[in-house]
């Protein structure tokens, strides 16, 4: 539990995350019905970019930093920096990098709830505290993977759960995802689940994908955003999202803003995206391969 999300807040990780979070919600908000959204790993879903964590790694800066209003941008990604850059923390200026809970909780409509989980007692008080006043949250500190198997499934029988750990030990996390997917999809099959990830060396990452493959699930959709070659263990190279349960036409959405995005938050080296269908709508599955072209897609067939 040493991780502190306040160091790497606003990075070039939690933007792609959070585009594709977006267009998930809005997904979700097609249909009138509600939904449940429920997060694993909440942390304590505000962080300041002006405090010593933030200060220390400058992590944002080559994140959200490079993200300016005057800038176009596909429609996705202008409302997402919208709801960022125009809160009212940051009235005066890129002050506050809201997380997940948060940012979700500014597009919750009537009916809608969430559920959030988070073990750490210091990062759950703040949680508690920062949506005391907000009945549709529902604040949890235990661990998440326990709390799927009393939160599945929600009322609302429609919904989203982000799974989006620490990975202080990769591999170990990598099993506790893969059970915890197993168990989820045996209470709440329809749901859609979506997983963060970091790529370091890419050999690291692709057991895990190819294990989803068998997870029984209609479609699977990753999308990865790599400023640096994952070749190394020293470094966040990168990071992906891998997403069950994928809505049919989310690599429509995000194609655009990706290839948007890798522009942007170039560093050294053109940075480099992936979206590929890992299994198609008949639930086949599809190649993995390693590692993929940069900027290929790959979608399911019948949608070319």
């Amino acid at each position: 539990m040493n991780y502190r999300h306040a160091y790497h807040a606003g990075n070039f990780a939690d933007v792609l995350k959070h585009v594709v979070l977006m267009a998930l919600i809005e997904s979700l908000q097609a249909k009138p019905t509600p939904f449940c959204y429920i997060d694993t790993h909440a942390g304590s879903g505000n962080y300041p970019l002006d405090g010593f964590e933030a200060r220390k790694t400058a992590e944002h800066k080559d994140g959200i930093g490079r993200l300016h209003p005057a800038e176009k941008a596909p429609p996705l990604l202008r409302r997402w920096r919208a709801s960022i850059l125009g809160s009212a923390d940051n009235a005066q200026g890129l002050k506050h990098y809201p997380g997940s809970p948060l940012q979700v909780a500014r597009l919750l409509r009537p009916g809608d709830s969430a559920q959030l989980c988070e073990l750490h007692a210091e990062e759950a008080a703040k949680l508690r505290d920062l949506f005391r006043a907000n009945p549709q949250v529902h604040v949890h500190q235990r661990d998440g993977y326990e709390a799927l198997k009393a939160l599945l499934p929600p009322r609302e029988k429609r919904g989203l759960v982000l799974i989006d750990p620490p990975y202080e030990a990769q591999e170990a996390e990598y099993r506790q995802i893969e059970q915890a997917l197993k168990s989820a999809l045996q209470r709440w099959p329809g749901g859609i689940y979506a997983v963060w990830y970091p790529i370091k060396l890419r050999s690291q990452v692709q057991p895990f994908l190819r294990g989803l493959q068998h997870s029984g699930v209609k479609r699977v959709l990753r999308a990865e955003l790599l400023p640096h070659p994952d070749d190394s263990p020293l470094r966040l190279n990168g990071s992906g999202m891998v997403i069950l349960n994928a809505p049919w036409n989310l690599d429509e959405v995000l194609r655009e803003p990706l290839r948007v995005l890798a522009s942007l938050l170039s560093q050294e080296r053109p940075a480099e995206w992936k979206l590929e269908w890992l299994l198609d709508e008949a639930g086949s599955q599809l190649n993995v391969p390693s590692p993929l072209p940069a900027s290929r897609l790959s979608r399911p067939p019948g949608r070319r």
